[in-house]
Formats: structure tokens, C-alpha cells, sequence
């Protein structure tokens, strides 16, 4: 762990003098012809795709125990670089999830990208399996369990969790019985062997990348199974990647990070500069016991909502928090609600992921991966008791974080051995974390930074929200980001960005 005077020094700005840092070498850029195992032509328009991002579709083995067995197709999406003399290399944009879509987040994110790398890079994505343009794993989930409140296991309002029992073992069961080989092919072991796979088919000898999120531990798995093939290889928002908890302790970190995190909402909501309407409380210690009433009230009466037959609940209204607390353009959104549900005339609009299920593909990968990641533990008891703890020291939460989930009941455990993460490898990998992130907090990013050691560096940003790097981060967290990748150059130590 950091040493007593190693947290005293990340809690120092970032100075110019910090991020003098020492150059990487490396590299291994191949030119941007050499990719020329993938055919190249347009994205499909629902991507939304930029000018000059184009699309294709890589083959890889459904079972990498059996190479030249059934294959299947992954969606891949590049965006060249325009300056082909200052081409260095591919920048693999690498999502979070599981469950999110590399290609859209590189039509999303790619032209920002872009004018930050200069050139440097052809910027590279692709979809893992069961995701957007990819094959697709289908357990056939009811409607019912494939809202975002139930497949994320809140405990009824007076803590009990035999409901939640049933539905995640009928979850589980529904898997087992529907989702056959696809469905234990998606494991994040398998997504860094496609990822390898699309390396050769880009013709790289090495690649660089941005990795967000879950992302953070495709990339760090990667790091440490293929070390020779990584150059710049950068890891925004980070969680614990202990190998007999990931999934699971990440889950856990969400009742930490909300904690964390809520200070930012309740100043946010008792700024006097706010339109009455969003402005939630006259002082920002009156913003949580105002949200904790409420979501209480909301556990004895539900009030309707705008969307027929889908009522504003305390779970829903615990849930819509989650997901406000990511970045603060979601502040308004969420106090808006807040507002509405606090008028006994207001008809509460709920958020469009939460008024709705999820799509059977999308929910089968959410859980897919991570049941088939890691073992889980299969004691009832237990998790009722972790549910009992967690809510009172976590209120916010209500113990979702601790709760049992599909993983306690899915037949045949993990697929394989998690891979350890090491201090074993090159020094060319850079962090980068919020200070109150709700999803990945600091505590779990530290304990990456621990398992890297000196092969890595920490970029701590003092800012509340979830991904950093051009995203809810600051210039500062920025400017060391982009010279890393540009210039191969570090922090010569863990710093903070203020």
C-alpha cells in the first residue's frame, strides 16, 4: 500500500515540475495500409457514426479451446489519423460496461480524441461479444427482470431480500437453459484474446489504448497476459482487480462511491444561483436527509409517472441517484425528479433507462460476464446478512451493493482462473481517477495502483463523477493524459490534479 508520506505527497497539486516526468519509448507503430486483415466500408447509421470513422467485422473462435471451430463476427470501428507523417501507432478506445459499445463510444468520443492525439494514431474500437454490432447471447429473460431495478438486486424497503432470491435464482435458471455456448463464451478473458486477435488484424505490433471503467480491467488483464504487445496504455477510472472479487467487489465499491460522491449532488442542489424548481434545500446538509425522507415516502406510496404502469418507487428514485451521480449534467435531470416527486401535484418523469426494460441482449451481457468471471458465494444467509450491514452503514444504497445476484446460483461457476494483476511487466501504464467517483471509487483505484506497482502512475483528480479523461475531469488531469500518449511522458510519481 502507499506509505503514510506516499498519500501525503498525492495530496500535492500537479505542477509543471510533476509531470516533467521521463519519456516512454517504444511504439511499434506499423503503417495505417498494414490493416489490412478487416474489409473496410460504412458503419451502420444508428452509430451515428464521424465523418471518416468507418466500420468491419472481425472473425474470431467462439471457443478459443477450439480454434477452428464455429466463429463468430465482432464489430470494429477506426478513425484514421489525418496526419499519416505523425502516425505512431493504433489507440484502442476500450469501453466500460460489461456491456458497453467501443464502436459508439468511438463515434462519441473519437473526434475530441482525435484533436487531443493529433495524428498520433489511427483511434481503434470494437464491440466485445453480445454487444451492439456483435454476435449476440440471449438468455430470454422476462420482461419483468430485465428492468435496471431488478436485475440490480434492491432489497424490499424494509431490508428483506427473499424476493430477490427468487428473481436472481429464476434469472440464473433461464440462462442456464437458454444461453448455451455463447453465453459462457462472454468472460473477459476472452475479450482481450479478440482484442489480440484484432492487433493482428491491424497488422500492430503493439498497441496503445484508453480504457474506461470495466474497461480498465480488460486492459490491465491484457497488460499482464501480453505485456510485449502494450506501449501507452492508460486506465480512467479503475476498480479493485482482486482476482476472487472482481464483479463483486466492484459492485460492493458502489455503496462506498455514492458516499463519496453525494457532497458534490447537495451543494450542487443548494446553489442559491438555482432555478427554484431545482433547487433542492437551502444548505447542502439538508440535501440527504431530504432525499432519504423522500425515497422512504416513495416505499410506502409509489407515485405515478409519466410512463403508464411504471410508478416512481424508492428503489427507482435510489437507482435514478446512481446514475445522476456520474457526471454532473445529470444533476439537474435528478433534482428535477426530485422536485416533481415532492409536489403533491407533480407527475414524477422517470429517466428513459429506467422506464422500461432493457433489451435481452443487453441484460444477458450485464450478467453474463460478470457470473462468469469469477465464483460468487452461495450462502442466502450471508448475503442477507451483508444486505443488513450495508444499509446501515450505507443509506443511500439500501444494501443493492451487498445484495445476491445471479452469480450465486449460475451452474458451473466461473469459466476460468481470473487472472492476478502484477507489478510484473513494462512502466508504461497511466491511471487516471476521480477523488469521488460513484461507481469505481478512489479506494478501489488505489488498489490497482497497488497491484501494478511500478509499472504504473496515478492521476488523481479532485473531482466528483465517473471517467475522466475528456470526459469529468479537469485540464489538468487532461494535459497529463494527452502528453503521455502523444510524448510518452509521466508523472515522475502519484499526483493529485486540484
Amino acid at each position: 500500500m502507499t506509505t503514510n508520506r506516499g498519500r501525503k505527497a498525492l495530496l500535492l497539486a500537479l505542477s509543471a515540475a510533476a509531470v516533467a516526468g521521463v519519456a516512454l519509448t517504444g511504439g511499434g507503430a506499423a503503417p495505417a495500409a498494414a490493416a489490412t486483415g478487416l474489409k473496410w466500408g460504412d458503419c451502420d447509421p444508428a452509430v451515428k457514426p464521424l465523418p471518416g470513422q468507418r466500420c468491419a467485422i472481425l472473425s474470431v473462435p467462439l471457443d478459443y479451446g477450439d480454434p477452428g471451430g464455429e466463429q463468430i463476427g465482432l464489430a470494429v470501428s477506426r478513425l484514421p489519423s489525418e496526419r499519416p507523417g505523425a502516425r505512431r501507432g493504433t489507440l484502442m478506445v476500450i469501453p466500460g460496461g460489461p456491456g458497453s459499445s467501443g464502436v459508439q463510444r468511438l463515434a462519441q468520443k473519437g473526434a475530441a480524441l482525435a484533436a487531443e492525439m493529433d495524428g498520433a494514431y489511427d483511434l481503434v474500437a470494437f464491440d466485445p461479444r453480445g454487444v451492439g454490432g456483435s454476435a449476440k447471447a440471449r438468455c430470454g429473460l422476462a420482461e419483468g427482470d430485465r428492468r435496471l431495478v431488478t436485475l440490480r438486486s434492491w432489497p424490499a424497503a424494509d431490508g428483506d431480500t427473499s424476493e430477490n432470491v427468487v428473481r436472481t435464482r429464476r434469472i440464473a435458471d433461464t440462462c442456464r437453459r437458454n444461453g448455451g455456448a455463447m453465453l459462457r463464451g462472454l468472460t473477459t478473458a476472452n475479450q482481450v484474446r479478440d482484442l489480440d486477435r484484432l492487433r493482428q488484424a491491424l497488422g500492430e505490433r503493439k498497441l496503445s489504448a484508453w480504457s474506461l471503467s470495466y474497461g480498465t480491467y480488460v486492459a490491465a488483464v491484457y497488460a499482464q497476459k501480453f505485456p510485449e504487445r502494450t506501449d501507452r496504455w492508460v486506465l480512467d477510472s479503475s476498480g479493485d482487480p482482486d482476482p476472487g472479487r472482481v464483479a463483486r467487489g466492484w459492485l460492493e465499491g458502489m455503496a462506498r462511491g455514492a458516499e463519496d460522491r453525494f457532497p458534490d449532488f447537495a451543494a450542487w442542489a443548494s446553489d442559491p444561483s438555482r432555478p427554484a424548481a431545482l433547487r433542492l434545500a437551502e444548505h447542502p446538509e439538508d440535501v440527504r436527509p431530504l432525499f432519504l425522507a423522500l425515497a422512504a415516502r416513495l416505499d410506502r406510496a409509489p407515485r405515478p409517472s409519466t410512463t403508464p404502469g411504471v410508478p416512481l418507487t424508492g428503489t427507482v428514485l435510489r437507482q435514478a441517484l446512481q446514475q445522476a451521480l456520474y457526471s454532473d449534467a445529470a444533476f439537474g435531470p435528478f433534482a428535477r425528479l426530485m422536485s416533481q416527486a415532492l409536489d403533491p401535484a407533480g407527475v414524477p418523469v422517470l429517466p428513459p433507462e429506467l422506464a422500461g426494460p432493457m433489451p435481452d441482449e443487453a441484460a444477458t451481457v450485464s450478467v453474463g460476464v460478470v457470473c462468469n468471471d469469477v465464483d460468487w458465494p452461495a450462502s442466502v444467509p450471508a448475503y442477507a446478512r451483508a444486505v443488513a450491514a450495508d444499509r446501515a452503514r450505507y443509506p443511500l444504497t439500501a444494501g443493492m451493493p451487498a445484495n445476491i445476484t445471479p452469480c450465486a446460483f449460475w451452474k458451473g461457476g466461473a469459466v476460468e482462473k481470473p487472472t492476478r494483476i502484477t507489478d510484473r511487466g513494462p512502466s508504461n501504464v497511466l491511471m487516471i481517477q476521480s477523488l469521488r467517483d460513484p461507481s469505481t471509487p478512489h479506494a478501489g483505484g488505489l488498489r490497482m495502483r497497488q497491484a501494478l506497482g511500478e509499472r504504473a502512475r496515478l492521476v488523481s483528480v479532485d473531482r466528483g463523477g465517473h471517467g475522466i479523461y475528456l470526459g469529468n475531469g479537469n485540464a489538468c488531469g487532461d494535459r497529463a493524459v494527452t502528453r503521455f500518449l502523444t510524448e510518452g511522458v509521466r508523472p515522475d510519481g502519484d499526483v493529485l490534479c486540484r
